[in-house]
């Protein structure tokens, strides 16, 4: 059966960058977003290691955006098979596709920022290596994991087998994308408007057979660390546009319907304030978090490993017994010592009691009732 394309709106070709943008339309939304993330990344600068604390918030971001393009799971999926499956491991049989998917948006994520870290720049190659690590596993593998279309993509209704968007043809989108990524390495605008444009370009180019949704929004994040706007690569939005996913959505066509590009800064800068505000809240609450359990770790472990096995608790919220040694480098007995401590504190719940050769499974749900969306 057919899709319609009667009604289909066409890629905007010529447009990008738009030369002008009337400044008026949203002013006042892009002074709140530059007020908001500076605000942010104020915290951010002064966080005791932001890398730990907010690691959670990762996982989060990645079963927001996941979500969003239907891979369905859950936050305390994701930590549990985090849990059992590190770096390098691969996932038995028992685990569920949609939550290794989920799990490859983060790891993709951490990948960029060491590579960023040790000085590639933000690129095409970069993004094509970013797509092959997100599609590695599961529904994407079949669909040309790291590599550019090469036959005419569409965005449909499925339902009602019409077809809503029509991106750019394989034949042009080279010199699209070769235009994308000139805009994103020129200053001469606000990053934050960079950011904006940038990722409406790239869902309408559409570069990949799929995945472009989860790139497109994790390109939000690196744009805004790569120019310095944020200190640390810890901003998600997709949150925020989950919530307002028909808006997001119609807005991002309206660009190529009628060239409103200040109609979608404005909806993205609001975006940007909003989600800075909450991710603000969520940290500072994190960090008393972390503060007030330095304070009743050191009281109760009474050991010099009491920070270890907080930093190793707050990065890792639901682990297996034997990773507190194992990953934390704290002794057994100490470790085990601290397990049963915290779990009289009731600091920690037991998710799986050990089980033969198999280690029991905890959660720190001071942390975990924060993060939770």
């Amino acid at each position: 059966m057919k899709y319609d394309l009667s009604n289909a709106i066409q890629y905007h070709y010529g447009m990008f960058p738009p030369q002008t943008l009337d400044y008026e339309q949203f002013m006042p939304e892009l002074l709140l977003a530059t007020d908001a993330i500076a605000r942010y990344d104020q915290m951010l600068k002064g966080m005791h290691n932001s890398e730990i604390l907010l690691a959670p918030l990762r996982s989060q971001e990645a079963v927001i955006s996941s979500r969003m393009e239907g891979t369905i799971s859950t936050l305390d999926e994701i930590l549990r098979y985090e849990a059992d499956y590190h770096e390098g491991q691969e996932a038995t049989a028992s685990v569920r596709s949609e939550v290794v998917e989920t799990m490859l948006y983060q790891r993709a994520l951490k990948n960029a920022q060491r590579a960023m870290e040790s000085g590639q720049p933000l690129s095409l190659s970069l993004v094509k290596t970013l797509h092959e690590q997100l599609l590695w596993f599961g529904r994407g593998a079949r669909k040309s994991p790291g590599k550019l279309k090469v036959e005419q993509n569409y965005l449909a209704d499925k339902n009602q087998r019409t077809i809503k968007f029509v991106p750019i043809a394989p034949e042009h989108l080279q010199s699209g994308l070769d235009a994308l990524f000139q805009h994103i390495d020129d200053d001469s605008r606000p990053i934050l408007l960079r950011a904006a444009l940038a990722h409406v370009e790239f869902e309408a180019l559409h570069p990949f057979e799929d995945g472009n949704g989860r790139i497109g929004r994790m390109l939000i994040t690196l744009m805004l660390w790569a120019s310095g706007c944020i200190c640390a690569p810890h901003f998600y939005i997709s949150s925020y546009l989950e919530d307002h996913k028909h808006e997001y959505i119609d807005i991002m066509r309206r660009v190529s319907q009628s060239g409103d590009w200040e109609g979608w800064c404005q909806f993205f800068l609001t975006a940007v304030h909003q989600q800075a505000v909450q991710n603000l809240a969520m940290a500072e609450d994190i960090r008393t978090l972390y503060e007030d359990m330095k304070l009743e770790f050191a009281d109760l472990l009474a050991s010099k490993w009491s920070v270890t096995a907080l930093d190793f608790i707050f990065a890792n919220p639901v682990f297996r017994n034997n990773t507190f040694t194992g990953r934390a480098g704290i002794p057994t007995a100490t470790a085990a010592r601290f397990t049963r401590l915290l779990l009289e504190k009731g600091l920690l719940s037991t998710l799986e009691s050990a089980s033969g050769r198999k280690p029991a499974m905890y959660s720190f749900e001071p942390l975990l009732q924060i993060v939770r969306v």
